[in-house]
C-alpha cells in the first residue's frame, strides 16, 4: 500500500479576482474551496492515476472532517489522528490586472505530544511492500527531526520512503536511504548555504551528494525550467509553456505522478515528462489536474539524459 502523510493538511480558498485594491471591497469572479495539504494534494493525484493509496495525518476541527469527508468522496481510505484545534484555511488569490499571485498561508493548530505518540503508533504497522510519501510543513509541536524518525522507522520496518519538505533535517534521512526525496531548487541549495539561483551544473553536483550519502532518486523540481531527475541515470526536463493560474499543488502533482510511476516501474525519462506535464497542467488550473490534456502538454517536454 502507498501511504501519503500530511502533518499540517489545510482547507485552501482559491480566489479568482479581476482587482485587488485596499481599503475598498473586491468584488470576485469566482472562488473554489479544496481540501488541501501536500499528502492530501498527492493522495488525490495518485487516486486520480488509479493507484490505490491511504491518507494518513493530523489536524482537528470542522476543517479537518471536511478534508476528511472529500477523501472519502474520492474513494481514499483516511486516517487522521485528531489533534484538536482547528486545521488551517489559506487563501490564495489569482489578481488578472498585472497577472499576480498572492498567497497567504497559516501555521496550524499546536499538535500534543500525545496526538503525536498516536501518529507514530498507526506508522508503527507500516511493513515490507508500503510506501510512506511524508510531504509539507510540519504543525506547531511536531520538530523538523520528527522525519528522522520516521526514517529510522523506515529502515527498522522495511517500507520505502518518499520525502518532500524543505527542512534541512532531510540530510539526516539519507542514512536511511530513502526512496525518493523532491527538493525544489530553493530548498536544496538553502541546506547547503548556497544561492538559490545555482545553475544546472551546480544542481546536479547537488543531487549526486545526496544520491551519495544515501538516496535512491533525487527529483529536484525547479518550476518554468523543468526538473532534474538524479538516479541510476541523470535526466534534465523542460516544463511546458502554460499561463500559471494557481500554482499550489504543481509540486505535489509531480511527485505524485512520478511515484506512480516509479512504484510501477516505468521507464525513468517518460516517467519524468509526464511528472512535469502533470505539474504543469495544474499550474494552470484552479486545483490539480484531471490528466484530460496531460498527453497534450507531455509532447512540450524534452528530456535530456546526462549520464
Amino acid at each position: 500500500m502507498i501511504y501519503t502523510l500530511t502533518l499540517n493538511p489545510a482547507i485552501d480558498l482559491f480566489i479568482d479576482t479581476p482587482r485587488m485594491d485596499e481599503g475598498v471591497v473586491n468584488r470576485t469572479n469566482s472562488y473554489d474551496v479544496q481540501a488541501n495539504g501536500k499528502g492530501v494534494n498527492v493522495s488525490f493525484i495518485l487516486q486520480r492515476l488509479h493507484v490505490p493509496n491511504q491518507a494518513l495525518g493530523i489536524g482537528g476541527g470542522f476543517t479537518l472532517d471536511y478534508i476528511s469527508q472529500q477523501l472519502t468522496a474520492a474513494g481514499i481510505t483516511n486516517d487522521f489522528v485528531d489533534s484538536g484545534g482547528t486545521t488551517r484555511i489559506n487563501v490564495f488569490a489569482h489578481v488578472q490586472d498585472g497577472h499576480r499571485e498572492y498567497k497567504l498561508v497559516n501555521p496550524g493548530p499546536v499538535v500534543a505530544s500525545s496526538a503525536r505518540q498516536q501518529l507514530v503508533d498507526k506508522l508503527a504497522r507500516l511493513g515490507h511492500g508500503d510506501v510512506l510519501i511524508i510531504s509539507g510543513s510540519f504543525a506547531q509541536g511536531i520538530e523538523p527531526d520528527f522525519i528522522t524518525s520516521v526514517g529510522r522507522m523506515s529502515a527498522q520496518q522495511h517500507f520505502r520512503l518518499v520525502i518532500d519538505t524543505s527542512y534541512p533535517t532531510v540530510l539526516d534521512t539519507l542514512q536511511y536511504h530513502p526512496l525518493l526525496i523532491k527538493p525544489n531548487n530553493a530548498e536544496l541549495t538553502s541546506w547547503f548555504g548556497l544561492p538559490a539561483d545555482a545553475d544546472t551544473d551546480q544542481l546536479v553536483r547537488l543531487g549526486h551528494h545526496l544520491r551519495d550519502r544515501g538516496a535512491q532518486n533525487v527529483l529536484i523540481s525547479r518550476g518554468g525550467a523543468g526538473a532534474i531527475l538524479i538516479g541510476e541515470h541523470d535526466y534534465t526536463g523542460s516544463a511546458p509553456r502554460v499561463n500559471v493560474l494557481n500554482s499550489a499543488g504543481a509540486g505535489d502533482t509531480m511527485l505524485g505522478t512520478f511515484v506512480a510511476g516509479l512504484v510501477n516501474g516505468k521507464d525513468a525519462p517518460d516517467n519524468l515528462r509526464m511528472a512535469l506535464a502533470a505539474g504543469s497542467d495544474t499550474a494552470r488550473s484552479a486545483w490539480i489536474t484531471d490528466f484530460q490534456h496531460v498527453d497534450e502538454l507531455a509532447e512540450q517536454v524534452q528530456i535530456k539524459q546526462l549520464s
